[in-house]
């Protein structure tokens, strides 16, 4: 019943600025929290970004901590990352899901129930 799609990914030069969106149905009614995750080649999916389903609480993982920002239109179901002063360690698989909590944000992919399929976005040197 819910889908996550992602979009706005591509290729940006380091210094440069994208904005991911990730449009999700069948939300309405519930209490989700959102996140961005990011997968390198050979490593690891590790947490990005995240916001409660109420905006009140926002997390971010030191690595993108005042070049990042993720906010959310719940009228819209989307969720964005805004991401400034790319860097060539940000290349990677932008996932988006979908936490079905009671409140706060989890970094760990497990804790997450719904998945988008992905957007890739590469930051040249």
């Amino acid at each position: 019943q819910v889908q996550l799609v992602e979009s706005g990914g591509g290729l940006v030069q380091a210094g440069g600025s994208l904005r991911l969106s990730c449009a999700a149905s069948g939300l309405t009614g519930s209490r989700y929290a959102m996140s961005w995750f990011r997968q390198a080649p050979g490593k690891e999916r590790v947490f990005v970004a995240g916001i409660s389903w109420d905006e009140i609480i926002r997390t971010y993982a030191n690595s993108v901590k005042g070049r990042f920002t993720i906010s959310r239109d719940n009228a819209k179901n989307t969720v964005y990352l805004q991401m400034n002063s790319l860097e060539p360690e940000d290349t990677a698989v932008y996932n988006c899901a979908a936490d079905r909590t009671e409140a706060g944000v989890n970094t760990r992919a497990g804790a997450y129930d719904y998945w988008g399929q992905g957007t890739q976005v590469t930051v040249s040197s």
